[in-house]
């Protein structure tokens, strides 16, 4: 086939591509980031470029207008290359990935819930699921000549009461060696299994006293991004943390895109090998900053929704979006991680990847209830996890009962004209002169704006609500004599900043069409909360508190919250949040093989609900439609600070 050299601009990398090859397919294996949040469909019109030379076959859908097609912007997804070309690579249609190492300081009124490693100390349940053990083991002779495993298992017994062993293959071959390089002084590193009945398994063997060396990994693995702790199993300690954008993403950024693509012959190998090449990058900035080797890596544990699970295993998750909705498994067994897996850590590293529910309440919810504590609480409890898919739970330690609801990519700015992700440029929070109706906008980094992350979106329509200028149903107030309210391409907006201030191509604004795309996110969010709570037989003054999760959950304004109907009128004082709970949960995990006994516990005495097609379901959505709600009297703190 015929070969062209395609040269990206502003960064200057060039890659040689076969004749027919997308624009945004030859932008991956260049290392070039641009936005394609429909997962290469042409339907969000987001990958523009600018054709500077060459020819491409197609690139324009009604997302162009004539205009834009004749200034030579073309769509990266739909643009097959038939010549050598020099594409520019707009601002706009850039994939931001600088994603924060570590969490970004809260900025909301919800108390912060802390996991206190003190406390698992204090209960006696502080002992991690590997564990290293010095011995001392006397050396062979005439009268002593029992086999080198049996002595190790003798010394085990004798030194430290640990009987029914089962020493691997890949130490029986090192035995040897290792027993006799330090005078069978030895450290022997145990694997313990979550339950009792299985025996403990002996993975590995270090010449000399190596006991205070004993590192675990607790990761996330997200849809849209990775994180990653580097802990010491001696002392429960955070000594690192670190993140990256899942290299998934380039393929779509929600789990339906990427089952779709995992489909697609070697889609699923490559989707693995994606999320693996991202965890391992990951693991070697956390060892980087801490000087700590991969051979001291004794264990990893990793928790993320049913998908990014299947996914990082390797296994089909064909229907998962296809009804009756089955997962190929929702428990998995401890796995090796350099051999099974392709992580870049050594052979006696145990990975364990936490169970599911179902195939749309996963490992990281599960994770998440175990990083809040509302599994070891009396009080009734509302979790939500908010994101595209976003998860509840209402329970306490006697009982738990789970369901998730498709909120749509509306709060990690998915579907917003001027959407983005959080990173810098991204206006986080808002303000407005109610006299002349001019704006402040906050952005993250202090940057000039760029678009509008979830966190703003928040607080943009919560402030226009309260200050009039947007109706119960999200519909500008055109009466107002403001400039910042126009007509647009699609219905009427209000300009946030205009592009001469901003040194700008294009305007930044929220329009109706954007509102509206807020209100069916956040109203599928509430109805499936008054939904869940109906099916157990609770009310909204029955909750004693309100734990938020996930990243978005950890940037939410509560009064914005209620003021827009997204999550219950409660006292403020009741609201709590985890941050991202799913690493929490990781890494208690990691640190007690006790929690990792209760998560099995947890799962079992799950009830999930299946919210799709039930009619209270759709009663509630359908009335969650306004802002906050058609019953004004669920809100009452609402209406109490919008009464002059």
């Amino acid at each position: 086939m015929t070969e062209h050299k395609v040269k990206f601009l502003p960064s200057g990398r060039i890659v040689f591509v076969q004749d027919g090859e997308t624009i945004s397919q030859v932008a991956r294996k260049a290392g070039v980031h641009i936005n394609a949040s429909c997962g290469g469909s042409g339907l969000c019109g987001k990958c523009r470029v600018l054709l500077e030379s060459g020819t491409v076959e197609g690139g324009k859908s009604e997302k162009l207008t004539e205009q834009d097609y004749a200034s030579g912007i073309r769509q990266a997804c739909l643009s097959g290359i038939k010549s050598d070309l020099v594409i520019r690579i707009p601002q706009e249609s850039v994939l931001d990935t600088g994603v924060p190492d570590t969490a970004v300081p809260v900025r909301h009124k919800a108390g912060m819930y802390v996991f206190d490693i003190e406390q698992l100390k204090e209960e006696g349940i502080f002992a991690s699921p590997v564990d290293k053990l010095f011995l001392e083991l006397s050396r062979p002779s005439p009268t002593y000549s029992i086999a080198d495993a049996g002595r190790l298992i003798k010394g085990l017994a004798d030194q430290y009461d640990e009987r029914g062993m089962v020493v691997e293959l890949q130490v029986l071959r090192r035995l040897r060696r290792i027993l006799r390089e330090d005078d069978f002084r030895v450290t022997v590193t145990l694997s313990r299994s979550v339950r009792r009945r299985f025996r403990t398994r002996v993975v590995n063997i270090q010449a000399g006293n190596w006991t205070h060396r004993n590192f675990g990994l607790a990761v996330d693995i997200g849809t849209t991004t990775v994180y990653g702790q580097l802990l010491d199993l001696n002392t429960g300690r955070v000594l690192a943390e670190a993140g990256d954008y899942n290299a998934q993403m380039s393929y779509g950024e929600d789990v339906i895109s990427r089952i779709i693509q995992a489909e697609r012959p070697g889609g699923l190998g490559l989707m693995q090998s994606l999320v693996v090449s991202t965890i391992n990058g990951i693991i070697e900035k956390l060892l980087d900053s801490c000087e700590v080797s991969r051979d001291e890596i004794s264990s990893i544990t990793l928790a993320g929704n049913t998908t990014m699970t299947h996914l990082f295993l390797g296994l089909e998750p064909h229907n998962i979006r296809r009804s009756p909705y089955v997962p190929v498994s929702t428990f998995f067994p401890p796995i090796r991680a350099g051999d099974d897996l392709g992580l870049d850590l050594e052979r006696h590293a145990v990975a364990l990847v936490f169970p599911a529910v179902s195939s749309y309440v996963g490992g990281d919810i599960v994770a998440g209830i175990m990083g809040s504590g509302m599994y070891r609480t009396d009080a009734q409890t509302l979790l939500i996890d908010v994101g595209t898919n976003a998860e509840i739970v209402i329970g306490n330690r006697e009982w738990l009962a789970c369901a998730a609801c498709s909120a749509g990519p509306a709060f990690e700015g998915g579907g917003i004209t001027h959407g983005m992700r959080a990173s810098a440029g991204a206006i986080e929070d808002f303000s407005l002169n109610p006299q002349s109706l001019e704006p402040m906008n906050i952005t993250i980094g202090n940057k000039s704006p760029e678009g509008i992350c979830g966190s703003g979106l928040l607080i943009i329509v919560a402030t226009l609500f309260e200050h009039g200028i947007i109706d119960q149903q999200g519909k500008f107030n055109r009466g107002l004599k403001t400039p910042r309210i126009r007509q647009g391409r699609s219905g009427y907006e209000y300009v946030l900043a205009w592009k001469d201030e901003i040194r700008g191509e294009l305007d930044i604004v929220i329009n109706e069409a954007d509102i509206d795309n807020f209100i069916r996110a956040k109203a599928a969010i509430y109805a499936g909360i008054m939904t869940l709570l109906g099916n157990v037989g609770l009310e909204v003054t029955d909750l004693e508190q309100v734990i938020l999760a996930g990243a978005f959950g950890s940037y939410i304004d509560l009064d914005c919250a209620m003021t827009v109907g997204l999550l219950p009128d409660v006292a403020s004082e009741r609201v709590k949040y985890v941050g991202n709970g799913s690493l929490v949960g990781a890494r208690m995990s990691e640190l007690s093989n006790h929690i990792r006994q209760d998560v099995v516990d947890v799962v079992h005495r799950m009830t999930s609900f299946e919210l799709s097609g039930v009619d209270s379901f759709k009663d509630h959505y359908v009335a969650s439609l306004f802002l906050p709600h058609t019953d004004s009297s669920l809100f009452p703190s609402v209406k109490k600070r919008n009464t002059p």
